[in-house]
């Protein structure tokens, strides 16, 4: 494992450790949001079926993978990237959440997170390419873009085409996982970033981006995952986006509900205490 130079996760909780048997049981709480499947050894072995070029020794790769993903939930990001990274294909979703996840919260640099996004996308391609028929080789292509289209300008990355790119992604997460929480939350959020960019006239006509389908979608990721602090806070920042200080008491509930959630993992710990600050 290569050295740890990354920002440490600022919020440890013994409750984020999930060993042994605890991560199979917290399984559907903690992945709620993206329907990542659990990594057992029947489904690595039955992608290992579809695609013999991933490995071979499938109940060794499902061990490493559950590991990565017991790291990504205790806050140890860079181990969690670093193992998703070394099992390829299989691991790049679990690489790209932690990755991007770190750089969203734990990265100041705004030329390290760019670079951090740009390598996470080109993981996600290397998925899809792999994994054709995974939710989350698409999921995690559109967040990776996502990001990095926020940490260039949603102009430039208009300019750039990512906006259609990042689109196209979770139009393909959604045909696979309707119930993809986090795809919805991300939809949400591209049709209120271009509207508030472009105005709503061009966003239609341009992009088929308009605010009622971001309502439409960032309410729908509300019913599937009423306890995701993320789904709130995108929430709440779509409605200053569409309405500016017309809803800043909506945001600023949005934002409440989400500081006050108990999170399951360091993630939720990271987004609640994003929505809090906001308060303060």
């Amino acid at each position: 494992m290569a050295k740890k130079t990354w920002a440490p996760f600022p919020h440890p909780d013994r409750a984020f450790d999930y060993d042994g048997t605890k991560l199979a049981k917290a399984w559907s709480t903690l992945h709620a949001g993206d329907q990542e499947p659990f990594p057992d050894e029947k489904h690595v072995a039955a992608l290992i079926r579809k695609n013999p070029k991933l490995g071979k020794d499938a109940a060794a790769i499902s061990a490493a993978l559950q590991d990565a993903w017991r790291a990504f939930h205790r806050g140890d990001f860079q181990e969690a990237h670093d193992s998703g990274v070394a099992l390829k294909a299989l691991g790049a979703s679990v690489a790209i959440k932690a990755g991007g996840i770190h750089a969203t919260y734990l990265v100041d640099d705004a030329a390290a997170k760019t670079t951090r996004y740009e390598s996470l996308a080109l993981l996600a391609d290397e998925a899809i390419a792999a994994l054709p028929d995974e939710a989350n080789s698409y999921y995690r292509r559109a967040f990776a873009l996502g990001r990095l289209s926020q940490t260039i300008s949603i102009g430039k990355a208009l300019a750039q085409g990512l906006a259609g790119k990042v689109r196209d992604a979770l139009d393909a997460t959604l045909e696979i996982a309707p119930k993809h929480a986090e795809a919805h939350t991300a939809l949400g959020v591209y049709h209120a970033e271009i509207v508030a960019k472009v105005g709503g006239m061009l966003a239609k006509l341009t992009y088929g981006a308009n605010a009622n389908d971001a309502e439409k979608h960032l309410k729908q990721a509300l019913k599937l995952t009423p306890d995701s602090p993320i789904a709130w806070i995108e929430f709440g920042n779509a409605l200053l986006l569409l309405h500016g200080d017309k809803r800043e008491d909506d945001v600023a509930e949005a934002y409440d509900k989400a500081a006050k959630l108990k999170p399951h993992d360091a993630m939720e710990a990271l987004d609640a205490a994003w929505a809090k600050a906001q308060l303060e």
